[in-house]
């Protein structure tokens, strides 16, 4: 890693050549809380810059990529951390080929329907090519905005998170874009009075959702990529189901096969995606079922596919029960 001196620290910078094409945007999107992140922001030179709180402290990091190299930039206590685990971060340890070979098989398998929906998906694989599932190795900090986003529209979670990020948050180390902040530690997450959930938007339910697993964040940031472990310890916790722990390990822990079970919307989306009908959870997990090992990275291709069953009366509008 080479080590440059700036204006407020010091610049650490670490170039990885990984071994088939990546979209570096694609890879990190999942951790984007919708529009105006303070700990995720895409600048218009193509570079994607990220906050995060690691085991060494907080950083910032720069994602750039060209000619099939992939140049990391981080700021903060915690820059070596960021570099180090920087392919993992972009899916270094995905299994891409064992899910082309999965496909392969399925489409020459003796059942049509599957064979039909396993062609369709490899379509959406080819046209996705540089999508990896990726590993944050950082639970709280993917756990804090699932919570906030059970239950409610984007909108009202993506507004909540920013209040939360902005009011409780540090400024990003080194020449981040502005307006970027890195997650608080749990210890501040814990000592958030009441009035200041409810200005966010957050019933009193998942602010104790919150809270209570900021108690125990450093048991769950001791949970390793073992799916069935870390699932079980996420639900133990009161107020993590299994659409939050599905969340948690797709962004944490790299987890390709951990679709969202419980979402409002997306039964109906990867029913049409597949069949042309739509369908509920259970049907959802009917359809994915031969795509054991890999059901979220199908759901994720259908989702960046664009297809959607045709609308059907009013979008559920965002609440706002704040006191001004």
């Amino acid at each position: 890693m080479a080590v440059h001196a700036t204006h407020d620290t010091a610049l650490r910078e670490r170039r990885w050549r990984p071994d088939a094409p990546l979209d570096v945007a694609l890879t990190l999107s999942p951790h984007r809380r919708g529009g105006g992140d303070p700990a995720w922001r895409r600048t218009p030179d193509g570079a994607i810059w990220r906050t995060t709180r690691t085991p060494e402290g907080p950083a910032t990091l720069r994602v750039t990529a060209s000619g099939g190299e992939v140049v990391g930039q981080a700021w903060g206590p915690g820059a070596d951390w960021v570099l180090e685990t920087l392919p993992s971060l972009l899916g270094a340890e995905d299994d891409v080929a064992g899910f082309a070979a999965m496909l392969a098989r399925l489409t020459r398998s003796g059942d049509a329907r599957q064979a039909r929906a396993a062609a369709f998906v490899a379509g959406l694989a080819g046209r996705a090519a540089g999508l990896r599932i990726g590993r944050s190795l950082r639970v709280f900090e993917a756990l804090a905005p699932a919570v906030l986003e059970q239950k409610v529209v984007g909108r009202e979670a993506w507004r909540a998170w920013r209040h939360l990020m902005r009011r409780y948050g540090e400024p990003a180390p080194g020449p981040a874009p502005e307006g970027m902040y890195v997650i608080p530690p749990p210890e501040v997450w814990r000592a958030i009075p009441s009035w200041e959930w409810h200005r966010a938007g957050t019933e009193a339910v998942r602010a104790r959702t919150i809270v209570n697993a900021a108690r125990h964040a450093e048991k769950l940031e001791r949970t390793t990529p073992a799916s069935a472990e870390a699932d079980r310890l996420l639900r133990a916790l009161p107020g993590i189901g299994v659409w939050t722990s599905a969340e948690v390990r797709q962004r944490a822990h790299g987890d390709p096969d951990a679709p969202s079970v419980g979402d409002f919307h997306l039964p109906g989306i990867v029913g049409y995606a597949l069949t042309g009908r739509k369908t509920d959870d259970v049907g959802m997990l009917e359809l994915l079922e031969p795509f054991r090992g890999h059901r979220h990275r199908v759901v994720r291709l259908i989702e960046l596919s664009g297809v959607r069953p045709p609308a059907r009366g009013p979008r559920m509008a965002p609440r706002d029960y704040r006191a001004f």
